[in-house]
């Protein structure tokens, strides 16, 4: 096993290049599928979640090919068992996309209940709504949803929350659908869009993502295309609440900065100045902070995974702060970690208060998620003293070679591995 070993205390300098966007790829490599020939998706960022994607589409019979380290070539053309394999799926959430890409192509699909961070209840209830009302017949057992239908047909879907599984579950069943399908009460986020971006690119008729109704015109078929991943948000925020918590001065590139509106308000009401240009972002930070109250909503409101970072730099701020979690429950299992650092958090419920305190110490901890993991690293660039940070799988599901990326920003940071058990004494 292997974990990161930071020294904190080093304002973060320098560039840093952002990767593809995790949740945007998680959709579109199993939206592949859908296509009769060979698809090249580019900026394709190097994570464990692509990894298993990949592997995936390898099982169902899928020929994929790395042409360089950011693109990847699928040729899905000679997939023919809509199954995914059970230990496959269960690695991660995102396997669920491959029911609603299967079952458009093939009218079946079969897939395990999917996996991915543990923050609470994640029930596919609306996937499975939106999959009858397009005429699917669902089943569970044992673990395994199996979606079956004669034929696929438009329907109008309205979801009872705002889900982006959902949406783009049923924008991939429905693309290929007879007729017209409405999803009203669609989720709006940038890769919702880029999912349609990349929808359409191969032929499919789909208006309105970005929108909270999404029309989409039944195809019969679907082509092979060239396309780009839009970059990751999330990481893009990473790095700039770290670089405001560490009092640095960064410019963070490969951005599309308007998807990044409701993070850089929150910093810029912090006391962080930020400079735009086209597709960068500047950080400048002295390192004092003033206190803010954030509530997570779905887009284009402040985005959940962007909660634990934010939690961190707040909990260095002048003053009380308040984190409402509108999205997902028990996303603050994370706190406890950062207490151990010495933060002053109460959690109730969906609510976290948080005392700013005048510095957070190193100590041992442990990643429970992909995000909480991204805010011990954080935590550990600003804490005094030395922070190891364990189960950093959970770290590198969303985040590309992020030791290397910080230490090029002056961190002091190194991966190091450990036995997972210490052999008794003799």
């Amino acid at each position: 096993m292997d974990k990161f070993v930071i020294h904190g205390g080093n304002q973060l300098h320098g560039e840093v290049e952002i990767s593809g966007a995790k949740n945007a790829v998680v959709a579109i490599l199993p939206a592949t599928v859908l296509a009769e020939t060979p698809c090249r998706i580019e900026n394709i960022p190097n994570i464990s979640d692509v990894f298993i994607i990949m592997d995936i589409l390898k099982q169902l019979g899928a020929k994929v090919k790395m042409i360089n380290r950011t693109t990847v070539e699928i040729d899905g053309s000679h997939i023919s068992q809509p199954v995914v394999p059970y230990d496959l799926a269960r690695k991660m959430r995102a396997s669920c996309y491959f029911l609603g890409a299967l079952l458009g192509r093939f009218s079946h699909a079969q897939v395990s209940m999917p996996g991915g961070c543990d923050f609470g209840v994640r029930p596919i209830d609306q996937h499975i709504k939106g999959f009858e009302a397009l005429g699917a017949e669902i089943s569970l057992e044992h673990g395994m949803v199996e979606a079956h239908a004669m034929e696929l047909h438009g329907s109008q879907i309205y979801l009872d929350v705002v889900s982006v599984g959902a949406t783009v579950n049923i924008m991939l069943a429905a693309v290929k659908a007879k007729g017209q399908t409405i999803i009203e009460n669609a989720a709006k986020e940038p890769h919702i869009v880029d999912l349609a971006n990349f929808l359409s690119s191969m032929g499919a008729d789909i208006r309105g993502a970005g929108t909270d109704v999404i029309k989409i015109n039944g195809v019969e078929h679907l082509h092979g295309v060239t396309y780009s991943i839009i970059p990751d948000q999330i990481e893009a925020g990473t790095f700039m609440a770290a670089a405001a918590a560490t009092g640095g001065n960064i410019i963070v590139r490969n951005v599309i900065p308007k998807h990044l509106e409701s993070i850089s308000a929150k910093l810029i009401e912090m006391g962080v100045q930020l400079k735009e240009y086209d597709d960068a972002i500047e950080v400048i930070s002295n390192g004092v902070l003033n206190h803010a109250n954030i509530k997570t909503m779905p887009h284009p409101g402040f985005p959940t995974d962007m909660q634990p970072q934010m939690a961190v730099l707040l909990s260095i701020a002048s003053g009380t702060s308040i984190i409402t979690e509108g999205v997902w429950d028990n996303r603050f299992r994370y706190v406890d970690e950062l207490k151990r650092m010495g933060a002053n958090i109460q959690v109730d419920g969906k609510i976290a208060v948080i005392e700013g305190v005048d510095h957070l110490t190193g100590a041992p901890v442990k990643a429970t998620d992909l995000r909480a993991g991204a805010a011990l690293l954080i935590a550990g660039l600003i804490a005094r003293g030395t922070t190891e940070i364990e189960d950093i799988q959970h770290i590198e599901r969303g985040y590309e070679n992020v030791d290397k990326k910080f230490s090029a920003l002056g961190a002091e940071i190194k991966r190091i591995k450990f036995p997972e058990s210490v052999p008794a004494a003799v």
